[in-house]
Protein backbone atom coordinates (compact mmCIF):
# COMPACT_ATOMS: atom_id res chain seq x y z
CA UNK A 1 0.00 0.00 0.00
CA UNK A 2 3.05 1.85 0.50
CA UNK A 3 5.49 0.88 -1.68
CA UNK A 4 9.13 1.94 -2.22
CA UNK A 5 9.14 5.56 -3.63
CA UNK A 6 12.03 5.33 -6.63
CA UNK A 7 14.37 7.57 -6.08
CA UNK A 8 14.17 8.12 -2.45
CA UNK A 9 15.66 6.43 0.98
CA UNK A 10 12.68 5.88 2.83
CA UNK A 11 10.71 2.72 2.59
CA UNK A 12 7.34 2.52 3.93
CA UNK A 13 5.94 -0.88 3.24
CA UNK A 14 2.95 -1.17 5.59
CA UNK A 15 0.22 1.02 6.73
CA UNK A 16 -0.27 -0.38 9.88
CA UNK A 17 2.12 2.43 11.31
CA UNK A 18 1.60 5.16 8.46
CA UNK A 19 2.48 6.12 5.51
CA UNK A 20 4.72 8.21 3.19
CA UNK A 21 3.35 11.91 2.08
CA UNK A 22 4.78 13.91 -0.88
CA UNK A 23 5.99 17.24 -0.16
CA UNK A 24 6.44 20.56 -1.85
CA UNK A 25 6.99 19.57 -6.43
CA UNK A 26 9.63 19.08 -8.69
CA UNK A 27 13.02 18.46 -8.22
CA UNK A 28 12.36 20.26 -4.42
CA UNK A 29 10.28 17.11 -3.83
CA UNK A 30 10.55 14.94 -0.67
CA UNK A 31 8.63 12.21 1.04
CA UNK A 32 8.08 12.27 5.37
CA UNK A 33 6.07 10.13 7.24
CA UNK A 34 3.17 10.20 8.66
CA UNK A 35 2.49 8.46 11.55
CA UNK A 36 -0.79 5.92 12.34
CA UNK A 37 -2.65 7.09 15.75
CA UNK A 38 -2.03 4.33 18.77
CA UNK A 39 -3.13 1.84 19.22
CA UNK A 40 -2.10 -0.27 16.24
CA UNK A 41 -4.44 -1.68 13.87
CA UNK A 42 -4.40 -4.74 13.88
CA UNK A 43 -4.02 -4.89 18.04
CA UNK A 44 -0.83 -5.99 19.21
CA UNK A 45 -0.33 -9.34 19.21
CA UNK A 46 0.87 -10.81 22.87
CA UNK A 47 2.10 -14.01 22.67
CA UNK A 48 3.95 -16.18 25.35
CA UNK A 49 7.61 -14.38 25.50
CA UNK A 50 5.77 -10.92 26.24
CA UNK A 51 3.89 -12.75 28.63
CA UNK A 52 6.90 -13.90 30.69
CA UNK A 53 8.59 -10.87 29.88
CA UNK A 54 6.06 -8.73 31.53
CA UNK A 55 5.84 -11.19 34.47
CA UNK A 56 9.79 -10.74 35.11
CA UNK A 57 9.53 -7.11 34.71
CA UNK A 58 6.45 -6.53 37.66
CA UNK A 59 8.39 -9.27 39.61
CA UNK A 60 11.28 -7.04 39.61
CA UNK A 61 9.49 -3.75 40.70
CA UNK A 62 8.17 -5.58 43.14
CA UNK A 63 11.39 -6.45 44.59
CA UNK A 64 12.95 -2.61 43.66
CA UNK A 65 10.23 -0.91 45.98
CA UNK A 66 10.32 -3.84 48.50
CA UNK A 67 14.57 -2.98 48.56
CA UNK A 68 13.20 1.04 48.30
CA UNK A 69 11.35 1.00 50.83
CA UNK A 70 14.44 -0.31 53.39
CA UNK A 71 16.26 2.64 52.09
CA UNK A 72 16.71 5.56 55.43
CA UNK A 73 17.49 7.96 52.76
CA UNK A 74 15.12 7.29 49.33
CA UNK A 75 16.15 10.71 47.76
CA UNK A 76 19.80 10.46 48.00
CA UNK A 77 19.68 7.23 46.27
CA UNK A 78 16.99 8.25 43.70
CA UNK A 79 19.52 11.31 42.77
CA UNK A 80 22.18 8.42 42.16
CA UNK A 81 19.91 6.65 40.48
CA UNK A 82 18.48 9.48 37.99
CA UNK A 83 22.48 10.27 37.78
CA UNK A 84 22.98 7.15 36.09
CA UNK A 85 20.05 7.52 33.61
CA UNK A 86 21.13 10.75 32.88
CA UNK A 87 24.51 9.54 32.11
CA UNK A 88 23.46 6.32 30.21
CA UNK A 89 20.93 8.10 28.26
CA UNK A 90 22.96 11.11 26.73
CA UNK A 91 25.68 8.74 26.02
CA UNK A 92 23.78 7.09 23.55
CA UNK A 93 23.87 10.50 21.65
CA UNK A 94 27.33 10.47 21.68
CA UNK A 95 28.00 12.54 24.96
CA UNK A 96 31.75 11.84 25.89
CA UNK A 97 31.33 12.18 30.19
CA UNK A 98 32.18 9.60 33.18
CA UNK A 99 30.23 9.22 36.22
CA UNK A 100 33.29 10.81 37.83
CA UNK A 101 32.54 13.84 36.10
CA UNK A 102 29.04 14.27 36.98
CA UNK A 103 29.83 13.50 41.01
CA UNK A 104 33.07 16.46 40.87
CA UNK A 105 31.90 18.96 42.86
CA UNK A 106 34.37 21.13 41.33
CA UNK A 107 34.02 20.81 37.81
CA UNK A 108 32.81 23.51 35.98
CA UNK A 109 30.17 22.78 33.88
CA UNK A 110 30.46 25.48 31.86
CA UNK A 111 34.18 24.10 30.93
CA UNK A 112 33.36 21.36 29.46
CA UNK A 113 29.89 21.07 27.00
CA UNK A 114 29.59 17.18 27.98
CA UNK A 115 28.99 17.50 31.47
CA UNK A 116 27.01 20.34 30.77
CA UNK A 117 24.75 18.46 28.60
CA UNK A 118 24.03 15.34 31.40
CA UNK A 119 23.93 17.99 34.32
CA UNK A 120 20.93 19.42 32.53
CA UNK A 121 19.41 16.12 31.37
CA UNK A 122 19.72 15.05 35.58
CA UNK A 123 18.26 18.63 36.06
CA UNK A 124 15.25 17.60 33.59
CA UNK A 125 14.53 14.77 35.13
CA UNK A 126 13.74 15.93 38.39
CA UNK A 127 12.07 19.08 37.17
CA UNK A 128 9.68 16.58 34.71
CA UNK A 129 9.08 13.84 37.96
CA UNK A 130 8.43 17.13 40.46
CA UNK A 131 6.18 18.05 38.42
CA UNK A 132 3.82 14.67 38.36
CA UNK A 133 3.66 14.29 41.72
CA UNK A 134 0.25 14.56 43.23
CA UNK A 135 1.09 16.56 46.41
CA UNK A 136 2.35 19.52 43.58
CA UNK A 137 -0.69 21.87 43.50
CA UNK A 138 1.68 23.99 40.48
CA UNK A 139 2.12 21.09 38.78
CA UNK A 140 1.34 19.07 35.52
CA UNK A 141 -0.23 16.11 34.24
CA UNK A 142 1.64 14.01 31.08
CA UNK A 143 0.78 16.32 28.53
CA UNK A 144 2.61 18.33 25.52
CA UNK A 145 3.20 21.23 27.69
CA UNK A 146 5.07 19.24 30.25
CA UNK A 147 7.38 17.89 27.77
CA UNK A 148 8.26 21.35 25.93
CA UNK A 149 8.90 22.69 29.63
CA UNK A 150 11.34 19.65 30.24
CA UNK A 151 12.85 20.36 26.75
CA UNK A 152 13.30 24.11 27.75
CA UNK A 153 15.12 22.43 31.54
CA UNK A 154 16.87 19.89 29.15
CA UNK A 155 18.59 22.25 26.65
CA UNK A 156 19.03 25.69 28.74
CA UNK A 157 22.81 25.90 29.13
CA UNK A 158 23.86 22.70 26.26
CA UNK A 159 24.64 23.09 22.82
CA UNK A 160 21.03 22.69 21.81
CA UNK A 161 20.03 26.05 23.30
CA UNK A 162 20.18 27.20 20.14
CA UNK A 163 17.55 24.80 18.88
CA UNK A 164 14.56 27.25 20.42
CA UNK A 165 14.19 25.24 24.07
CA UNK A 166 10.90 24.68 24.95
CA UNK A 167 9.19 24.63 21.86
CA UNK A 168 8.08 22.14 19.07
CA UNK A 169 9.84 22.67 15.91
CA UNK A 170 8.64 25.07 13.15
CA UNK A 171 10.61 23.68 10.47
CA UNK A 172 11.38 20.17 8.72
CA UNK A 173 14.26 17.94 10.28
CA UNK A 174 14.86 14.69 9.16
CA UNK A 175 17.72 12.12 9.89
CA UNK A 176 20.13 10.08 8.14
CA UNK A 177 24.43 10.13 6.92
CA UNK A 178 25.96 13.22 7.59
CA UNK A 179 25.78 15.66 4.48
CA UNK A 180 22.50 13.79 3.11
CA UNK A 181 19.69 15.69 1.97
CA UNK A 182 15.99 15.88 2.73
CA UNK A 183 15.94 13.22 -0.53
CA UNK A 184 18.41 11.02 0.43
CA UNK A 185 17.71 10.63 3.83
CA UNK A 186 17.15 7.46 5.95
CA UNK A 187 13.91 9.33 7.68
CA UNK A 188 11.97 12.27 7.38
CA UNK A 189 9.78 12.56 10.41
CA UNK A 190 6.13 14.19 9.97
CA UNK A 191 6.30 17.51 8.27
CA UNK A 192 4.69 20.32 10.44
CA UNK A 193 0.95 19.48 10.02
CA UNK A 194 0.83 15.97 10.44
CA UNK A 195 3.30 16.58 13.29
CA UNK A 196 0.85 18.73 15.39
CA UNK A 197 -1.88 16.53 14.49
CA UNK A 198 0.37 13.48 15.81
CA UNK A 199 0.99 14.99 19.15
CA UNK A 200 -2.55 15.74 19.68
CA UNK A 201 -3.31 12.38 19.03
CA UNK A 202 -0.27 10.72 21.29
CA UNK A 203 -1.33 12.73 23.95
CA UNK A 204 -4.93 11.90 23.79
CA UNK A 205 -3.53 7.71 24.00
CA UNK A 206 -1.44 8.85 27.53
CA UNK A 207 -4.87 9.50 28.70
CA UNK A 208 -7.05 6.55 26.87
CA UNK A 209 -9.57 5.12 29.68
CA UNK A 210 -9.46 2.28 30.49
CA UNK A 211 -6.20 1.49 28.39
CA UNK A 212 -6.08 -1.59 26.15
CA UNK A 213 -2.90 -2.74 27.14
CA UNK A 214 -0.76 -3.46 29.88
CA UNK A 215 1.13 -0.47 30.60
CA UNK A 216 4.91 -1.10 29.73
CA UNK A 217 3.23 -2.52 26.00
CA UNK A 218 1.57 1.52 25.96
CA UNK A 219 5.39 2.78 26.99
CA UNK A 220 6.68 0.87 24.31
CA UNK A 221 4.43 2.52 21.75
CA UNK A 222 4.48 5.77 23.52
CA UNK A 223 8.22 5.98 23.11
CA UNK A 224 8.18 4.47 19.71
CA UNK A 225 5.62 7.09 18.33
CA UNK A 226 7.73 10.12 20.17
CA UNK A 227 10.90 9.34 18.71
CA UNK A 228 9.07 8.73 15.24
CA UNK A 229 7.09 12.29 15.45
CA UNK A 230 10.59 13.93 16.35
CA UNK A 231 8.73 16.72 17.21
CA UNK A 232 12.09 18.71 18.50
CA UNK A 233 15.12 20.45 16.29
CA UNK A 234 17.24 18.77 19.25
CA UNK A 235 16.96 16.19 22.35
CA UNK A 236 14.34 13.94 20.86
CA UNK A 237 15.79 11.30 22.28
CA UNK A 238 16.62 11.89 25.87
CA UNK A 239 13.07 13.49 26.07
CA UNK A 240 11.58 10.29 24.25
CA UNK A 241 13.22 7.56 27.01
CA UNK A 242 12.58 10.39 30.02
CA UNK A 243 9.13 9.82 28.77
CA UNK A 244 9.06 6.23 29.41
CA UNK A 245 9.36 6.88 33.25
CA UNK A 246 6.76 10.06 33.44
CA UNK A 247 4.53 7.46 31.41
CA UNK A 248 4.64 5.07 34.03
CA UNK A 249 4.47 7.00 36.98
CA UNK A 250 1.34 8.81 35.14
CA UNK A 251 0.12 4.90 34.89
CA UNK A 252 1.09 4.52 38.87
CA UNK A 253 3.50 1.37 37.50
CA UNK A 254 6.06 3.70 39.56
CA UNK A 255 5.90 6.36 42.21
CA UNK A 256 9.56 7.12 41.63
CA UNK A 257 12.24 7.25 39.58
CA UNK A 258 13.41 3.45 40.10
CA UNK A 259 13.12 2.19 36.64
CA UNK A 260 15.34 2.51 33.72
CA UNK A 261 16.75 1.11 30.72
CA UNK A 262 19.06 3.57 29.43
CA UNK A 263 22.00 1.54 29.99
CA UNK A 264 20.63 -1.59 28.03
CA UNK A 265 19.82 0.77 25.12
CA UNK A 266 23.34 2.30 25.06
CA UNK A 267 25.00 -1.55 24.78
CA UNK A 268 22.15 -2.39 22.01
CA UNK A 269 22.18 0.98 20.34
CA UNK A 270 22.04 -0.74 16.77
CA UNK A 271 19.58 -2.65 17.63
CA UNK A 272 17.19 0.35 19.11
CA UNK A 273 17.17 1.95 16.37
CA UNK A 274 16.96 -0.59 14.13
CA UNK A 275 13.59 -2.00 15.26
CA UNK A 276 11.94 1.65 15.58
CA UNK A 277 12.81 1.75 11.89
CA UNK A 278 11.09 -1.44 11.11
CA UNK A 279 8.09 -0.24 12.42
CA UNK A 280 8.33 2.37 10.06
CA UNK A 281 8.87 0.40 7.24
CA UNK A 282 6.61 -2.86 8.18
CA UNK A 283 4.42 -2.64 10.90
CA UNK A 284 6.66 -4.60 12.98
CA UNK A 285 5.45 -3.34 16.29
CA UNK A 286 5.34 -6.72 17.89
CA UNK A 287 9.12 -7.21 17.69
CA UNK A 288 9.63 -3.65 18.73
CA UNK A 289 7.72 -4.04 22.24
CA UNK A 290 9.33 -7.64 22.75
CA UNK A 291 13.20 -5.85 22.33
CA UNK A 292 11.34 -3.22 24.57
CA UNK A 293 10.24 -5.26 27.00
CA UNK A 294 13.84 -7.46 27.06
CA UNK A 295 15.24 -3.80 27.86
CA UNK A 296 12.88 -3.00 30.77
CA UNK A 297 13.61 -6.51 32.26
CA UNK A 298 17.09 -6.32 31.81
CA UNK A 299 19.31 -7.10 34.72
CA UNK A 300 19.23 -4.51 37.19
CA UNK A 301 22.29 -2.28 38.52
CA UNK A 302 20.82 -1.63 42.27
CA UNK A 303 19.76 -4.66 43.27
CA UNK A 304 22.26 -7.46 41.88
CA UNK A 305 25.51 -4.68 42.98
CA UNK A 306 23.93 -3.76 46.27
CA UNK A 307 21.83 -6.68 47.41
CA UNK A 308 24.79 -7.47 50.25
CA UNK A 309 24.75 -3.97 51.65
CA UNK A 310 20.55 -4.15 53.09
CA UNK A 311 21.82 -4.21 56.48
CA UNK A 312 24.72 -1.98 56.40
CA UNK A 313 24.73 1.40 56.53
CA UNK A 314 23.11 3.20 53.43
CA UNK A 315 26.43 5.06 52.67
CA UNK A 316 27.81 1.90 51.88
CA UNK A 317 25.15 1.29 49.16
CA UNK A 318 25.77 4.81 47.47
CA UNK A 319 29.23 3.92 47.76
CA UNK A 320 28.47 0.26 45.89
CA UNK A 321 26.17 2.05 43.63
CA UNK A 322 28.11 4.70 42.00
CA UNK A 323 31.64 2.19 42.09
CA UNK A 324 29.14 0.31 39.86
CA UNK A 325 28.61 2.95 37.59
CA UNK A 326 32.08 4.19 37.23
CA UNK A 327 32.69 0.42 35.99
CA UNK A 328 29.32 0.51 33.70
CA UNK A 329 29.98 4.36 32.14
CA UNK A 330 32.92 3.19 30.71
CA UNK A 331 31.26 -0.04 28.78
CA UNK A 332 31.14 0.68 25.21
CA UNK A 333 27.62 0.10 22.63
CA UNK A 334 28.35 -3.41 20.62
CA UNK A 335 26.71 -1.59 17.63
CA UNK A 336 27.02 2.01 17.49
CA UNK A 337 25.07 3.47 14.98
CA UNK A 338 25.61 5.74 11.48
CA UNK A 339 22.61 8.31 12.35
CA UNK A 340 20.79 8.81 15.74
CA UNK A 341 17.26 8.49 16.59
Amino acid sequence: MNPLIKGFAMICRSARSGRLRPNLSGAQTFFSFQPTPLPPEPPVVIDREMTALLCKIYADIGLLHGLASSIPDLSLFLAMYVRREALFSSQIEGTQATLDDILDPTIDRNANRDVTEVIDNVEAIFFAVEQMKDSNPKGLPLCMRLLRETHQVLLTHSRGRDKNPGEFRSSQNWIGPTGCSLTSASYVPPNLEDMHQALSDLEKFFHQEPPRLDPFINAALIHYQFETIHPFLDGNGRIGRLLILLYLIHAKVLTSPLLYISYFLKLHRGDYYAHMMAVRQDGNYEAWIKFFLIAASAKRIFPSDTENCRSAPFKNCVTCMTTTLKRLSMQQPENPPSSAC
